[in-house]
C-alpha cells in the first residue's frame, strides 16, 4: 500500500525557502549573471562574455589582492582560535554557571556597538601621538607604526571575530561530557592528554566552527584593511571598490566577488568536513 503524501511538514519549511530565496540564492544569480555583462558608455549592457573573468583573472593585481585576503584571514581565525581557547577553557571548566552567563553577556555587549565606530576607537589608540605609544614611550621604547599597516588591520580584524570565537568555543567546551575526562583521569591519563586526547576531540567541531565563523568574516571584511591597514596592500574587498570606481565597471567587481564566494564555500565545505568527518 502506497503512503499518501502528507504537504503539512513541507508547508513549515516554506519561509526558511522563501528568505534564502529572495536574499541569497537571488542575489548570488544574479551577480553570477551580472559578470558577463559589459559597460558601454558607463552604462551596464546584458550580455554573455568572458571579457570581464579573462580581465580580473589575468592581472596580477587581483592574484596578489587575493593571497594578501587569504593569508590575513587565515592567520586572523589562527590568532582569534588560539587567543581564545584559554578564556573558553577557564569559563567552561574553572567558573560557575552563572558566571559564565554573565561572561557570555559581556561577551554579546560588543556587538551593540557599531564594528565602524570600534575601528574608529583603534585609529586613536593605535596613532604615532596615540596613548598606546605614549605609555611604551615612557619606558623608552617607540614610537611604533601601527596604523596603517598589517598589524593594524589583524587588531580591527580580531576585534570584530574574537568574542564570537570565545562564545563558540564556550559553548562547545561547556558540553563536552564530564564522565569522559573523570574516566581519562581513572585510567591514568596527564592533564595535557586529557586536553588533547580527550576535550579538543570531543569539542572539535565547535573549535572549528569558530575558526570558520572567523575566516569568513575576516575575509570578506573591508572596515579593518582599509581604515587601520591604509588599504595597501589592497584586499579583495578593497579591488571591488576600487573597479566600480573605474569606469562604473560593476560587472567586473562582480567576478572578485563570485571569486570570493567560491573560496568561502570551499573553505566551508572543508571546515564541515573535518568538524562531522569520522575520526580515523
Amino acid at each position: 500500500m502506497s503512503k499518501r503524501f502528507d504537504p503539512y511538514p513541507h508547508v513549515w519549511r516554506l519561509p526558511l525557502l522563501i528568505w534564502q530565496g529572495l536574499f541569497f540564492v537571488g542575489p548570488l544569480l544574479l551577480m553570477v549573471a551580472l559578470s558577463f555583462w559589459v559597460v558601454r558608455n558607463y552604462r551596464m549592457e546584458p550580455a554573455f562574455v568572458l571579457d570581464n573573468w579573462e580581465r580580473m583573472l589575468g592581472r596580477e593585481v587581483f592574484w596578489n589582492a587575493y593571497g594578501v585576503t587569504f593569508r590575513r584571514a587565515a592567520v586572523a581565525a589562527a590568532l582569534a582560535s588560539l587567543i581564545a581557547f584559554p578564556a573558553s577553557f577557564a569559563l567552561a571548566f574553572r567558573v560557575s554557571d552563572a558566571a559564565r552567563r554573565w561572561a557570555i553577556f559581556f561577551l554579546i555587549v560588543p556587538f551593540f556597538t557599531s564594528y565602524l565606530v570600534r575601528v574608529y576607537a583603534w585609529q586613536v589608540l593605535l596613532a604615532e601621538s596615540g596613548p598606546i605609544n605614549a605609555v611604551l614611550g615612557f619606558g623608552g621604547l617607540g614610537p611604533f607604526t601601527m596604523l596603517n599597516s598589517a598589524f593594524g588591520a589583524m587588531v580591527g580584524y580580531l576585534t570584530l571575530v574574537l568574542p564570537l570565537v570565545v562564545i563558540l568555543q564556550t559553548f562547545s567546551l561547556a558540553a563536552v561530557d564530564r564522565t569522559l575526562i573523570e574516566a581519562a583521569w581513572n585510567l591514568g591519563a596527564s592533564p595535557r592528554a586529557t586536553l588533547f586526547r580527550v576535550i579538543i576531540p570531543a569539542a572539535k567541531v565547535g573549535l572549528i566552527l569558530g575558526f570558520v565563523f572567523a575566516f569568513i568574516l575576516s575575509f570578506g571584511d573591508f572596515v579593518s584593511p582599509f581604515y587601520l591597514g591604509g588599504s595597501k596592500p589592497p584586499t579583495l574587498s578593497i579591488l571591488i571598490i576600487d573597479t566600480t570606481k573605474s569606469g562604473q565597471q560593476w560587472p567586473r567587481a562582480a567576478v572578485v566577488a563570485v571569486m570570493m564566494i567560491l573560496t568561502l564555500f570551499a573553505v566551508a565545505s572543508a571546515a564541515v568536513g573535518a568538524a562531522y568527518g569520522r575520526r580515523r
